[in-house]
């Protein structure tokens, strides 16, 4: 067996030397995206069953001092928070949600529901919410009493952080003074309580509608009835956010449906021989 020679030793001791102290070091943390931590900050907790702050002082589109309560007077309310010189989706999902409330239906704005829209921005103006306003009232048309039926409303920093943290929506201020913010819009009962969230920049007036219903308990939107067999064959699916229709239970809505009329018109068909018989 070939010994090492005392260069050879002295060379190996001199570099254990230098590498041991290097391994018991930490590992320094990988460099996160700053893209990574805004996205972690911003988001929903769903808080359904939670009650909004009615009490909330607000701002409107004319500068009148309101309360988030005084738009909760008997119907359902579809809540969006956004701000009103957002330049990228903001201004598009206002018009989104303005297109479907005009194809939801035969539910009115004003008369079965109502929308309030508030902006995140703590440094908003009576101006911007005004033009917002007239944008989206552009869209659905003439409705009488529609700045009331669909106001654009602001306030204090904490005012909108407590309105927020109530509906479980996650924000936060950019560096370059944008606000990154989810991109949902809240159905609530008419005394306040989160009913449904519906998520992205495009809502369907199909889910808009059920959700409406659901938040009513079929109170708005034609005969109760109707509602009823519409919120039985579509169910809210937790996973696609969205309303489906349900086959199994279209399949036993038309069977007991083609029950009842095949008996009711055997029964016709039974009183009619029996008259017969009788004459």
């Amino acid at each position: 067996m070939r010994l090492l020679s005392v260069s050879a030793i002295a060379t190996l001791v001199t570099a254990l030397a230098v590498l041991v102290p290097l391994a018991s070091r930490p590992v320094p943390a990988l460099a996160h995206d700053p893209a990574d931590l805004v996205l972690a900050q911003v988001g929903v907790d769903e808080k359904l069953g939670a009650r909004l702050p009615l009490d909330s002082p607000l701002f409107d589109q004319r500068g009148r001092r309101v309360t988030l309560g005084s738009y909760f007077t008997g119907q359902p309310v579809i809540v969006s928070l956004n701000y009103f010189s957002c330049p990228t989706l903001c201004p598009v999902l206002i018009r989104n949600l303005a297109s479907a409330i005009s194809k939801a239906g035969n539910l009115a704005v004003g008369k079965d529901f109502k929308v309030v829209t508030v902006s995140l921005d703590p440094e908003e103006t009576v101006a911007r919410a005004a033009g917002k306003a007239q944008e989206a009232y552009g869209i659905i048309g003439k409705v009488a009493g529609l700045d009331t039926a669909w106001p654009f409303l602001f306030g204090s920093k904490e005012t909108i952080g407590h309105l927020a943290s109530s509906m479980g929506v996650r924000y936060t201020k950019l560096p370059g003074g944008e606000i990154a913010h989810p991109n949902v819009i809240v159905i609530v009962t008419a005394d306040g309580i989160v009913s449904r969230y519906l998520y992205g920049i495009e809502p369907s007036p199909q889910d808009l509608r059920l959700g409406l219903v659901e938040a009513s308990k079929g109170k708005i939107g034609g005969s109760p009835l109707i509602n009823q067999a519409l919120l039985y064959c579509f169910h809210y699916d937790p996973v696609g956010k969205r309303y489906v229709l349900i086959a199994s239970r279209v399949m036993t809505a038309a069977m007991t449906l083609v029950f009842i009329l095949t008996v009711t018109v055997l029964g016709l068909l039974w009183k009619r021989e029996a008259r017969k018989r009788v004459t």
